[in-house]
C-alpha cells in the first residue's frame, strides 16, 4: 500500500510540473499578443519546453498503464495521442514567421491543456489523500479512536 502513496506523490509533483509548463507557454503567448516580447524570443522560449512537456506527459501516461490505473490512463491518453500526432506531423514547434497567424489557436490549445492538467491535478490530489488515509488505517489494523464519540 505504501507503493500506492508513492505513485500518487510522484504523480502529484509531475502534474504540477506539466501544469507549470503549460501555464508558462500561455504566458509567453499572452506576452507576445500584448507586445511585451518579440516573436523570436517567444517562440524560442515555448519551443524549449515543448519536448520536455511531451516526454513528461507521455511518461506519466505510461506509468498509469503499467500500474493498472485505467481511469487515469484513459484520461491522459487523448493528450498523449495529440502530442504524438503533432510530433509526427512536425507541427509541435512554433514557427517564428507564422506565430501571429497561429496565436489564437495556440492559446486555445494551451487553455484546453491547462484545463485537463488541472482536472488531473484535482483527481490526483484526491487519490493521494485517499491512499494515504487508507495506508494509515491498514497499517494499524485497528479502528482509530478519536475520543470524540
Amino acid at each position: 500500500m505504501a507503493w500506492e502513496v508513492l505513485l500518487w506523490i510522484i504523480s502529484f509533483f509531475v502534474t504540477i510540473g506539466i501544469l507549470a509548463l503549460a501555464v508558462y507557454q500561455l504566458i509567453c503567448l499572452s506576452d507576445l499578443e500584448f507586445d511585451y516580447i518579440n516573436p523570436y524570443d517567444s517562440s524560442s522560449r515555448i519551443n524549449a519546453v515543448v519536448i520536455p512537456e511531451f516526454m513528461i506527459q507521455g511518461a506519466l501516461c505510461a506509468v498509469y498503464l503499467i500500474t493498472w490505473h485505467w481511469f487515469m490512463f484513459l484520461l491522459t491518453v487523448p493528450v498523449t495521442y495529440f502530442h504524438i500526432r503533432l510530433y509526427m506531423q512536425r507541427k509541435h514547434l512554433i514557427d517564428v514567421t507564422e506565430i501571429f497567424s497561429l496565436l489564437n489557436g495556440e492559446k486555445k490549445i494551451r487553455m484546453i491543456k491547462i484545463a485537463l492538467y488541472l482536472t488531473l491535478f484535482i483527481i490526483i490530489l484526491y487519490r493521494l489523500v485517499a491512499s494515504a488515509v487508507n495506508s494509515l488505517i491498514d497499517e494499524d489494523d485497528v479502528p482509530l479512536e478519536s475520543g470524540l464519540f
